[in-house]
């Protein structure tokens, strides 16, 4: 059995084959997540092929979107631990203050899959407010947005090749063709494992017409998020993180951090539909 293990990459590597997008999105994460908090392990039950040759990146964008549907599936079969942490930062760089929430998957009687609080730490923030819903809120991310129902609203540039760790990447950037005022598009870039042509890490925000989409309160946009492979085929994310800047008026500016984790995953005992959504009931 071999074991690929993902952690996060070093400061020496940037998130795109180029800075264009830093450019754009100038309120991305300041340094790449360290490696103690991220592990990811691939697991295959054969050897590993051949990398397969250079393709063209219409075929490896139909590809991958087709492995990305098949993630979006498999996902609401999947129960899991997500712990939340929201963190400021002082002067002097360190932690400050931090608010952590850590809620699990639940499934009701009657099929309903919703997020349970089993565990929140006291908030030591100074300058936010934030509350439990709100961190909870502000974790859902969508995962997959490269599905190919939904490839014709983007505009999908192939940007070059950069190692992610020990796994050689096709670098993707995706821009939506048109905004929309109903539905939220993802904009950023996702890393592609060449050998297996499955997406292993993503970068971006989600905006619409109206602008950045973000959870109330909150400044994070843009996220890096890795992803975790599960039972040898499917990809799931698991780790999380959002680095941006508090502006308030009468002190100076609050550097904030949000990270987001994804454990224990499982199937969940009554496995609901394709497309059924996790929902927040007002349980503790």
């Amino acid at each position: 059995m071999n074991a690929l293990r993902h952690s996060a990459l070093s400061t020496g590597l940037i998130f795109f084959a180029s800075t264009a997008m830093r450019a754009q999105d100038p309120t991305g994460p300041l340094t790449p997540p360290p490696s103690e908090e991220h592990n990811v392990h691939r697991v295959t039950t054969t050897d590993a092929p051949e990398a397969p040759p250079a393709l063209p990146p219409e075929q490896i964008i139909k590809e991958f979107a087709e492995k990305e549907e098949k993630f979006l599936r498999a996902r609401v079969r999947y129960g899991y631990k997500k712990s939340i942490k929201l963190t400021e930062f002082g002067r002097d760089g360190q932690p400050s203050g931090e608010f952590q929430v850590t809620v699990t998957t639940v499934v009701d009687p009657d099929g309903t899959v919703y997020e349970k609080t089993v565990e929140q730490a006291p908030s030591t923030l100074h300058a936010l407010g934030a509350t439990r819903e709100e961190l909870k809120a502000a974790s859902r991310i969508p995962a997959y947005p490269l599905i190919p129902t939904q490839l014709a609203k983007y505009a999908l540039r192939y940007a070059g090749t950069e190692k992610v760790d020990e796994i050689d990447c096709y670098i993707i950037e995706a821009k939506p063709k048109l905004l929309e005022r109903g539905q939220a598009l993802f904009q950023g870039v996702v890393w592609v494992d060449k050998q297996y042509l499955e997406v292993v890490k993503t970068y971006g925000k989600w905006v619409t017409d109206l602008g950045d989409q973000k959870a109330p309160e909150l400044p994070f946009t843009n996220f890096e998020t890795y992803r975790e492979n599960v039972e040898g085929k499917y990809w799931f994310p698991n780790y999380s993180r959002s680095d941006d800047t508090l502006h308030l008026k009468d002190s100076d500016d609050v550097p904030v951090r949000l990270v987001i984790k994804w454990t224990d995953f499982k199937p969940l005992p009554m496995a609901p539909a394709a497309t059924a959504p996790v929902v927040t009931k007002p349980k503790p």
